[in-house]
């Protein structure tokens, strides 16, 4: 069996752990009896530790085999997720997510650099969106997927299925993959050297913006679904996963686009993400459009992972584990800010003010775009 399908399988387990947790938070309020703003950091938390030990994570790993590195982070997220399972109160459950969060950039990043090892150089881009498959179907079926285990089964069984996610993911790579990768021989301070880079901070900037405005929306989709749409709950939970097969099949699509033009493509996906969003202005409409429409906005947010994460790391080929591990950082500080404004603009402007502050950063984002093509010179 190809080595990138039990990649992508770890990459889906990680993204479950992380995201996955939102379709029990109720369980989790009750169970041990806390406010959902209290809730709310199990996920708030995740994504802060990321972002401020991500780089540094993956800059202290990136030369030890990766992978032995794999194994054992797959490895420490079922175990995670299974003392999750039994944690005996919320401050435990809470600093049982963050071990899972401290070794989610080291995975990321080293899952794509060896997915990429694995195929030709003009095949990189295509070996990325496959392992990209995962990350895409966490981000979007892993909470309808815990929700539905808890409801059917218990909440140990939602975070029993992260942990079997994952040690299958682990024996596969074990077995499958060909040979240890070799570790990088780039010293700290080479990898260290591309921050001095200006033209990276800008692409940076325009990530964590994407990410931002897909997160200010995307956060609040369930609700807006309901109150703007006018849909009943089972109606929202059919369309979520109609979003995420659109976002399957935007991710595949987007790889295709990168590897023919990288700027046009990334250009295009902020713009059509703008698109969607005034579609879903319009509001309550019949079962047709917003079909097509759910479709559409799962395709061009999920194609933001792959578009952004190949905008950064293009810009710092010598150091491609460090360069990731900054990705995964400020797209997660994306998700953060994203998450923050959208319920800000809603308290301001009602539940429609989600797509405002997602236009803003839209608008942001765009911005450094094209300050990177005109003036750095950006090449396709």
């Amino acid at each position: 069996m190809n080595p990138v399908f039990f990649i992508a399988l770890g990459l889906f387990g990680v993204y479950t752990i992380e995201f996955g947790v939102v379709g029990i938070l109720p369980a989790i309020i009750e169970r041990y009896t806390i406010s959902t703003s209290q809730a709310g950091m199990l996920v708030g938390v995740f994504a802060i530790v990321i972002a401020f030990f991500g780089p540094f994570m993956v800059l202290l790993l990136s030369k030890v085999n990766r992978k032995k590195v794999l194994i054992a982070c797959l490895f420490i997220f079922a175990g995670s997720s299974l003392l999750s399972a039994y944690a005996p109160n919320f401050y435990v459950l809470l600093i049982l997510r963050m071990i899972p969060a401290l070794f989610h950039p080291v995975y990321f990043s080293l899952a794509f650099v060896t997915a990429i090892s694995l195929y030709s150089k003009e095949k990189a881009t295509q070996a990325s969106a496959k392992a990209f498959v995962g990350t895409s179907m966490g981000m979007v079926l892993g909470i309808p997927v815990t929700a539905y285990i808890q409801h059917q089964f218990s909440f140990e069984a939602a975070f029993i299925f992260c942990t079997l996610v994952n040690i299958a993911a682990g024996v596969g790579i074990a077995i499958v993959l060909p040979k240890p990768p070799k570790a990088s021989k780039g010293s700290n301070g080479k990898q260290l050297g591309i921050l001095r880079k200006a033209p990276l901070w800008i692409n940076i900037g325009a990530a964590t913006f994407i990410f931002a405005a897909m997160f200010s929306v995307y956060s609040y989709s369930a609700e807006y679904l309901e109150q703007v749409m006018g849909m009943s709950g089972k109606a929202v939970s059919v369309m979520l996963v109609l979003f995420g097969v659109g976002g399957v099949a935007g991710n595949l699509l987007a790889g295709r686009l990168i590897g023919i033009n990288r700027v046009r493509t990334t250009v295009f996906q902020p713009i059509v993400l703008a698109t969607s969003y005034f579609f879903l202005y319009l509001g309550e409409m019949s079962i047709a459009p917003i079909i097509l429409i759910m479709i559409l906005w799962g395709a061009v947010h999920t194609s933001g992972l792959i578009i952004t994460q190949i905008w950064i790391t293009s810009e710092a080929p010598e150091a491609p584990e460090f360069a990731t591990g900054l990705y995964i950082s400020f797209i997660n500080l994306g998700v953060f800010i994203g998450s923050a404004a959208g319920g800000l603009f809603i308290d301001l402007l009602g539940m429609k003010g989600t797509l405002w502050s997602g236009l803003l950063f839209i608008v942001l984002a765009l911005v450094c775009i094209v300050i990177k093509i005109f003036i750095f010179k950006q090449k396709t």
